[in-house]
């Protein structure tokens, strides 16, 4: 395996770059402040290789935080964009390539009616939140400890002390008012769920939830209990949002609500519709959405909403993932690439594990979880089931993957994707580099 040692050019980039932005970064994982080293400056992407500012390459299972599915500089997506900037970058106004992609999205998925570009994952959970409240009248939000909804105010919350309390702020700079908006309960906890509901669902406008929370760890939740989740919401009145700007198109067309066939009532998404331009959507039925303005109440706006980069990026892209088998191909990959990871590490005794779904992966160090999964046939499910320890090993793992060329997102916490460029010779040198890493980790 090859080994890289040199950063010098991404070091001396990052040093000029603390000259312009806090901490030398436009989001703050990339500092890598959870790993070591000066963070990568990335120059180019091809299929699933990127190469570095030092040339150095590496097999990326990051894809840009998840939109790429189809890799780096997919041809029909390059193409697609080129043509459609060669006659503007933005108009603010409709465009044809925006009913396009509507109606390709639309026309693909029962769980929704009509929807709303906007221009971020954020956004659209900001304006679901909006529109929730809206068509309620009520202003309250539980959301779940361990699922991560962007930098919303309100939602930039965790629990307090006891079963379903208020949220407490985990940023400066958010009112305490706005976190006391937000009731913040553990997943996989019908018995809190229930409490919250009872307590306050006079004046809750929604539940929000990551389908499949993929932001802190990969928390895979039982059917079961989305199931629950979305019986309680009918009960008590309450609307059901599904968070899945990383679910939605990643696990299935459908997204979450496909994979396990559950309605939410409003959906947001991001990532994969934008081809790996700046996107976010909401959607919701007929009588929901048509509290929007300008046909309601609800304002929402954004000049670059559905702007024709986007849109033409966004369809080039999705059109694609339409193909027959696209997605049982790729789940296929994704699982038996995580199998061969744990089971090469159960093999050794080692206490890891590699929870899979679709196309996300997560290696997990936690060290109760051969137990869990091996002997009680259960999984992490919560967040205070990671332990922090693990982060030590992936530290140490990510630093020797990208000595032999394979790039993970810079933190034990974030999932990792797999896209259709993955071929299998890269797929074959990752895995030889990931066992090497372990063998480093636990020795």
């Amino acid at each position: 395996m090859d080994t890289i040692n040199k950063r010098e050019r991404s070091a001396q980039l990052f040093q000029e770059a603390k000259q312009y932005f806090p901490g030398g970064v436009n989001s703050p994982v990339r500092a890598f402040k959870s790993v070591s080293g000066p963070p990568l400056f990335i120059k180019e992407g091809n299929a699933c290789i990127l190469t570095d500012e030092d040339d150095n390459t590496y097999i990326d299972f990051c894809c840009s935080w998840g939109p790429l599915i189809l890799g780096h500089n997919n041809d029909a997506v390059r193409e697609f964009v080129i043509e459609t900037v060669k006659h503007g970058t933005s108009f603010g106004t409709p465009t044809r390539l925006g009913n396009q992609l509507g109606k390709l999205i639309l026309d693909n998925n029962r769980f929704v009616d009509k929807i709303r570009f906007v221009s971020s994952g954020t956004e659209a959970v900001m304006s679901a939140l909006r529109l929730a409240r809206g068509v309620t009248g009520k202003n309250k939000v539980i959301k779940f400890e361990g699922c991560y909804h962007g930098h919303v105010d309100s939602l930039l919350v965790k629990a307090g002390s006891g079963l379903a309390t208020f949220g407490v702020s985990t940023s400066a700079g958010i009112p305490e008012s706005f976190a006391k908006e937000t009731i913040v309960i553990p997943l996989d906890d019908r018995e809190a769920l229930v409490t919250a509901l009872e307590k306050h669902a006079d004046d809750t406008a929604c539940v929000i939830i990551e389908p499949i929370p993929a932001n802190n760890g990969l928390l895979l939740q039982d059917k079961s209990f989305l199931a629950f989740l979305r019986e309680q919401c009918t009960k008590f009145n309450v609307l059901l949002i599904f968070d899945e700007v990383i679910s939605g198109f990643r696990v299935g067309f459908e997204g979450a609500a496909g994979y396990y066939n559950i309605q939410p009532d409003i959906i947001t998404y991001g990532k994969i519709i934008g081809g790996g331009m700046p996107v976010g959507a909401y959607g919701a039925n007929n009588e929901i959405m048509s509290h929007i303005a300008p046909d309601g109440p609800v304002y929402q706006a954004g000049t670059l909403s559905a702007n024709p980069v986007a849109m033409a990026a966004g369809y080039a892209a999705l059109k694609q993932l339409l193909a027959p088998n696209f997605y049982e191909n790729l789940s296929k990959t994704t699982s038996i690439f995580a199998k061969t990871i744990e089971n090469y590490a159960q093999q050794q005794g080692w206490e890891l594990t590699v929870p899979s779904i679709g196309s996300i992966f997560w290696l997990n160090f936690s060290n109760d979880s051969i137990f869990w999964i091996c002997f009680s046939n259960e999984r992490i499910t919560k967040a205070d089931q990671i332990q922090a320890a693990g982060m030590e090993k992936f530290k140490v793992l990510h630093h020797e993957l990208l000595q032999s060329g394979v790039y993970l997102g810079p933190s034990g916490y974030e999932v990792g994707f797999i896209s259709a460029a993955h071929d299998n010779a890269s797929l074959v040198k990752a895995l030889e580099a990931m066992q090497n890493g372990l063998e480093k980790v636990f020795a």
